[in-house]
This record gives C-alpha cells, sequence and structure tokens, in this order.
C-alpha cells in the first residue's frame, strides 16, 4: 500500500499578542499580496505591519490574544486522519501555515521525516486565488525542495462547489433560517453571503477568485432552494486604500438592518473559525447591525469539523490521487473565470 502524506495548507494566525506585529510582517511581504519589487515591498511591509499591529491586537484580545486558526486547523487534521484510515488508506495528515506556525518548512521537513511515497497538497481555502491557493502552494514547494523532498506531489486546486462542502454548509444554514423563521416567522430573512474580500486590480488580473466564490453561492442557493431575492454575496476585511471588490458585507448588513429584515449572515469561504468570524463577524457586524435596527442577527458558523466537509476533503485527496497526468501541472494559474476549473493539479516532481 502506497504510503501517503496529506498536507492542509492554510493561512495561519498569530499565537500571542508579541506574534502579531511578525505574523502581519510575513503576510505584508509576500508577493502575492504586495506586488511591488524588493526592497520596496519589505520597507512597505514593516511599515504597513507596525502600523496595523495595535489595531490587530486589540482584536486579537478578544480570542484571548491569539488565533484559534491552529487549533481549530488541528481538528480538521485529525478529523480527515480518520476518514482516510477508515477509507483504507495509510495515510498521515500534516499542517503547514503560509504566515505562522507551523510553516511549511517545518511541515516539509516533518513529511520528509515520515517519508512519503506521494503527497497531496489540500488547501483549506475552497476558493482558488492567487493570493492563498496558489501563494502556499509556491511556498510548499520551496520548502519541499530545502528538505530534499523528491516525492510524486499532486495539489488540490479548489473546491469551490464540492458535494460535501455544500452540504455542510446547506445543513448549518438550514439550522439559521430556521432559527429566524421561529423568531420573526412573517417576514422572511435576508442571507447575506460573505467571503474575503479582494483588490479590484488583483481580481483585474485574472485572478479567478471572485468567480470560485459565486459557484459556491450558487451552488448553495440550489441546494437551499432560496429565490433570487432572498440571498445577496458581499465580502469583507477590506484593508488599505486600494480599491476592492463589491458591494462590502457591511453595506449589505447596513440595507438589511434598515430594512427591518430578520439578518442571516453564512460565511462561505472561511472553514475554520478564526478573527474574521469570532470577532469582525460576530461582534463588529452584529454591533453594526443592532445600531441600523436589526431585530434579529443570526451569524452561521463555519463547516468546521462537519462531517460531510470531512468527507469532501476525504474524497477530494482520493480524486487528486486518481488524476495523474490529466490536469495543469502544479505551479501555473487556475485557469481564467470563463473556462472549467480543474478540480485539482496534476502529478508532479517537487525538486
Amino acid at each position: 500500500m502506497s504510503k501517503l502524506a496529506v498536507v492542509l495548507l492554510n493561512l495561519g494566525g498569530p499565537d500571542s499578542q508579541e506574534a502579531v506585529e511578525p505574523f502581519l510582517y510575513n503576510l505584508f511581504s509576500d508577493p502575492a499580496i504586495i506586488r511591488l519589487p524588493q526592497p520596496l515591498r519589505w520597507a512597505l511591509a514593516r511599515l504597513i505591519s507596525h502600523r496595523r499591529a495595535p489595531v490587530a491586537r486589540a482584536i486579537y484580545a478578544h480570542l484571548g490574544g491569539g488565533s484559534p486558526l491552529l487549533p481549530n486547523t488541528q481538528a480538521q487534521a485529525d478529523a480527515l486522519h480518520q476518514a482516510l484510515h477508515a477509507a483504507g488508506d495509510d495515510a498521515k495528515v500534516f499542517i503547514a501555515m503560509r504566515y505562522w506556525s507551523p510553516l511549511s518548512d517545518v511541515a516539509a521537513r516533518e513529511v520528509a521525516a515520515y517519508g512519503p511515497d506521494e503527497i497531496v497538497l489540500l488547501p483549506l481555502y475552497p476558493q482558488y486565488s492567487t493570493t492563498t491557493t496558489e501563494s502556499s502552494i509556491a511556498a510548499w514547494e520551496k520548502a519541499a525542495s530545502a528538505a530534499g523532498l523528491r516525492v510524486p506531489t499532486r495539489a488540490v486546486c479548489c473546491y469551490p462547489a464540492e458535494a460535501g462542502f455544500i452540504a455542510a454548509l446547506a445543513e448549518l444554514t438550514r439550522a439559521g433560517l430556521a432559527e429566524a423563521q421561529h423568531r420573526q416567522p412573517a417576514v422572511k430573512p435576508q442571507v447575506i453571503f460573505t467571503a474575503h474580500g479582494l483588490p479590484v486590480k488583483i481580481a483585474k488580473s485574472g485572478d479567478p477568485y471572485v468567480e470560485r466564490v459565486d459557484a459556491t453561492c450558487r451552488a448553495l442557493v440550489t441546494a437551499l432552494g432560496l429565490e433570487g431575492e432572498d440571498w445577496e454575496l458581499g465580502f469583507q476585511s477590506r484593508v488599505g486604500p486600494l480599491e476592492w471588490v463589491g458591494p462590502s458585507t457591511d453595506e449589505l448588513i447596513v440595507a438589511a438592518a434598515e430594512a427591518k429584515r430578520p439578518i442571516l449572515l453564512v460565511p462561505v469561504a472561511f472553514v475554520s473559525e478564526h478573527s474574521e468570524t469570532l470577532v469582525e463577524l460576530d461582534i463588529e457586524y452584529r454591533k453594526l447591525a443592532t445600531e441600523h435596527g436589526a431585530g434579529i442577527y443570526i451569524r452561521v458558523p463555519v463547516v468546521g469539523t462537519h462531517p460531510a466537509f470531512i468527507a469532501g476533503l476525504a474524497h477530494s485527496v482520493a480524486s487528486a490521487r486518481a488524476a495523474a497526468g490529466s490536469f495543469t501541472p502544479i505551479g501555473s494559474r487556475c485557469p481564467p473565470a470563463a473556462s472549467r476549473c480543474p478540480l485539482f493539479l496534476s502529478a508532479s516532481k517537487v525538486s
């Protein structure tokens, strides 16, 4: 039996107040985030991280001083490990974070020590973007080369409408809809799907993220049987002076609150609870909704370790392993939104 290593790729988050500024520096020094040549990017990253650190520390103070993203990702890794073993796979699941511990170089050395026959990279970003998936895969390839890994490697590209992912989202959203309708049966809730935003400049460069998020929403709308006027898609977490894709989630919340509609907020691009759900959605946006007259504000949980989502991840791993030679090589960009997005990138030697 082939010995398999599955590497979960995620963003990472600071684990203490002291880690906040270096985490931000790692984020903003990524060329996929700030697209300037060196040394300008390093200088700007240092300036932005220093200026944003106090605000970010206040955010993480709501969460005990650090991000819960790593323990939540570890819970997903444990659940996926169990699912793979139940399917008869000789597999071990590792975590590689992009901007904080455990970084890809640490994960690559752990994978090398494990000695797998094959590797599947599994981003915990359902919708492909150059700023997340592509950046994380590039960091892994550099780390794997430094660790001397010469193992056939495949990467899951994206899974915006994967059956298990949509089933988990649909079940959680139905529970939220039932609560809203029980509390105010005479008025239909306004369903607001929310995803992390993206600068317009990056979206116009060919990044397919916005179209992938829309694909998730439309698959979820079909599963739920929603009417067109009952749902909207907004984008959150804008940073800096650039123009970002819209509409913004906070604008949609204000409009629904002022219309006296019950608000049901559904995160569709986050699969783990972290600062952008637990603080931005649960605290800041709830306060905004209340200030503008909302009587009901319900936030649907992320998919986390929902059994359908974990089963979907296991299915994605199995499909990636079976997809050798039939899709785009690792390192190339997901095709333009107008084309069919391959679910998986093909077999490749990481060198």
